[in-house]
């Protein structure tokens, strides 16, 4: 059986597919079974794991819609070992679409059911806002990993997200927690960012991850040649921190 995650965080620009694609390659090195499933209309995801998202046939936006399921429409990533779930502009009206059918925010929970025991773990990159479709994806997960940089404006917006996933707990999905705050684009050298890291382990304990990705130019370049930063350059600072975070992730999910 599958555990299904969600990389999630309501503020813009903190890492989140950065996270997906890497953590899925990271996964994938450590011999895992990974499926990626891009939630984004920008496609991003789609792109950074070496898939042309101008050329898709079905994507996710058709199995939402119920028009095809996930078999149909998952597409390799060759550069990074792992199954994509993938995202184009279409899934900008998905949201529209379905504010009209049945169960509208369980829609890909249903979809990935079906494909379940070909994977180890689910991967699900969120859009940076709390709509239909992040809906879709707290429902359908096990646990949230929220990417977060070490800044004060992330820490007024993790609040929100924390507010957020107690109610879909509440009321959607009683299976969903929050699995861990993973520490991104970190610079030690600002005292500002040392500051934030250590209010989120006085605060939230053994839910930070020890493992920290610091900010690393290898990473910020992987996507424009469609693959995976812990593929493009495994040696980098970055592509290493992401391997040890998968192995994190592994020895976290034994103690769940």
């Amino acid at each position: 059986m599958a555990k299904i995650f969600c990389v999630a965080n309501q503020k813009g620009g903190v890492g989140k597919t950065t996270t997906s694609v890497n953590l899925a390659a990271g996964l994938a090195k450590l011999d895992q079974r990974v499926l990626l499933v891009d939630l984004d209309p920008q496609g991003n995801a789609t792109m950074g794991a070496g898939i042309n998202k101008a050329e898709l046939e079905s994507s996710i936006y058709q199995v939402l819609l119920g028009e095809s399921d996930v078999a149909g429409a998952r597409v390799r990533s060759e550069a990074g070992r792992f199954d994509v779930l993938p995202a184009n502009r279409e899934l900008a009206g998905a949201e529209v679409e379905m504010v009209s059918l049945e169960n509208r925010e369980r829609r890909l929970k249903d979809g990935l059911a079906a494909v379940d025991a070909d994977y180890d773990f689910i991967l699900v990159d969120c859009p940076p806002a709390l709509s239909l479709l992040t809906l879709n994806g707290l429902c359908a997960a096990h646990g949230v990993i929220i990417p977060m940089q070490c800044e004060y404006y992330a820490l007024e917006g993790l609040s929100d997200l924390v507010n957020t996933i107690k109610k879909v707990h509440a009321n959607l999905n009683t299976d969903l927690k929050i699995i861990g705050l993973l520490r991104v684009m970190f610079d030690p050298r600002m005292t500002l960012s040392q500051q934030v890291s250590n209010q989120l382990e006085q605060h939230f304990g053994d839910k930070v991850f020890k493992t920290i990705i610091p900010r690393n130019v290898r990473l910020a370049e992987a996507p424009s040649y469609g693959i995976p930063g812990v593929t493009f350059d495994p040696s980098s600072k970055g592509a290493q921190a992401y391997i040890a975070f998968g192995a994190e992730m592994v020895q976290r999910i034994k103690t769940m």
